[in-house]
């Protein structure tokens, strides 16, 4: 039985942590996505991983939340809340499904013999990312043919990630981003008790991770004439090794701040950096790059086309250290420029709106309810021969390599 075009869907949102969003862009969707579509009188019904006794709310934003166990290991405990929120579903089926995180695919079979319609969104490509052993890698390339195989629809945060699927299996992606929050009338008493001042310094905000190029761009401030700080924001729970790399790059004109959950502080050091040094490489759209052109932040990044397609002719690049050195420079020579850039960026921001991703999902899910996937031939999961596939070049470069003793060798859910 199908759904009529109209009317209010139910819709559970799978394989995050769950909201509020304390952290990860899937989380971010989640919490703007489906607080609007509950806004428009949807049941949307949310699965949450919450460590906390006393956070574990029914409701939140007009969401209902169902709190399930997680294994508390790194590489079990997205699978193994999933596998959970999956049965549940089963359980208490709705007439869409929205899927995050491509590892999470091998539940998939379970959602389609229920009959509930799903929708994958497949992130970025996950398997690049140097954290992961040579097992992670294949798991991560496995999930991705699941994804393909057993999903009514996939979505996309970026073209270069529509691109990938289109070339590497012959699947279609319905593409969505993330909406950039626009933040205007930011004040400067958050950074005062940091000890900084508007313009006084160069900011990173990134997990440690060596796709997020913190190394490389803490040793490219090291190598230049810069007399402002490089204030650095971020930590990496499991990467020890690359954190103390990140740390013998700097000098003593770098400040560590350390992983900041005070919003506000975080939104006023966007707001009043000199340049937003941005090294994510293979997550498709980032939201911490959406969040800092929200702002108006003079952005200077990783030169990948996740990157360029945010920011078009707003953005400077980098690839090596001698770049950041150059362009960190350049900026304090010329505030007036920097200053420009982030007017530019801001504007750019104004293309990423929530209600338009939440139109983007609301449509789909229609769509999905109302059967009209059901009975199309699905791509069959196999890659293509590489002489298919070579029209598009890969959005990123190749896998950033660590030593295998630093790199776990199975997959997690973490953006």
């Amino acid at each position: 039985m199908t759904r009529s075009q109209d009317g209010p869907l139910r819709i559970a949102l799978i394989g995050t942590r769950g909201v509020p969003a304390r952290y990860g862009g899937f989380e971010t969707a989640v919490d703007e996505v489906g607080g609007r579509l509950a806004e428009r009188g949807h049941d949307v019904l949310v699965y949450c991983r919450t460590p906390e006794p006393a956070d574990r709310v029914p409701a939140y934003r007009g969401m209902r939340l169902v709190h399930l166990p997680a294994l508390r290991r790194r590489s079990l405990e997205t699978l193994s809340h999933t596998a959970l929120s999956v049965g549940h579903q089963v359980a208490h089926r709705h007439d869409a499904a929205v899927v995050f995180n491509a590892a999470n695919a091998v539940f998939l079979p379970a959602l389609r013999a229920a009959r509930i319609p799903v929708a994958t969104h497949v992130d970025g490509l996950e398997w690049r990312r140097a954290k992961w052993g040579g097992a992670g890698r294949r798991y991560y390339r496995a999930a991705e043919a699941l994804a393909v195989r057993w999903s009514d629809a996939l979505i996309a945060d970026a073209a270069g990630i529509a691109d990938y699927y289109t070339h590497e299996f012959g699947a279609p992606t319905e593409q969505i981003a993330y909406g950039a929050p626009l933040l205007d009338g930011l004040g400067t008493d958050k950074l005062a008790d940091v000890g900084l001042e508007a313009r006084g310094y160069h900011l990173v905000v990134a997990r440690f991770e060596p796709e997020n190029h913190v190394e490389l761009v803490v040793e490219g401030y090291r190598r230049s004439g810069a007399r402002r700080p490089l204030v650095v924001v971020g930590s990496a729970p499991y990467a020890d090794e690359y954190t103390r790399r990140v740390h013998a790059a700097a000098d003593d004109r770098v400040r560590f701040l350390g992983g900041v959950w005070d919003q506000d502080l975080l939104d006023q050091l966007y707001a009043h950096a000199l340049t937003y040094l941005h090294g994510h490489s293979v997550g498709g759209t980032n939201p911490s790059l959406l969040r800092a052109i929200g702002a108006g932040a003079p952005t200077v990044a990783y030169d990948v086309s996740f990157n360029r397609e945010v920011l078009r002719d707003a953005g400077r690049w980098f690839a090596t250290p001698d770049d950041v050195a150059r362009l960190v420079e350049d900026a304090e020579a010329d505030p007036a420029g920097a200053l420009a850039r982030g007017a530019a960026a801001r504007r750019r921001a104004e293309d990423y709106d929530w209600d338009d991703v939440a139109d983007g999902y609301e449509r789909l899910c229609r769509r999905l309810a109302a059967g009209e996937f059901r009975g199309r031939r699905r791509p069959s999961g196999r890659r293509r021969p590489a002489s298919d596939a070579t029209a598009v070049p890969s959005p990123d470069p190749a896998p950033v390599r660590v030593p295998s003793d630093t790199v776990p060798a199975s997959p997690d859910g973490a953006a």
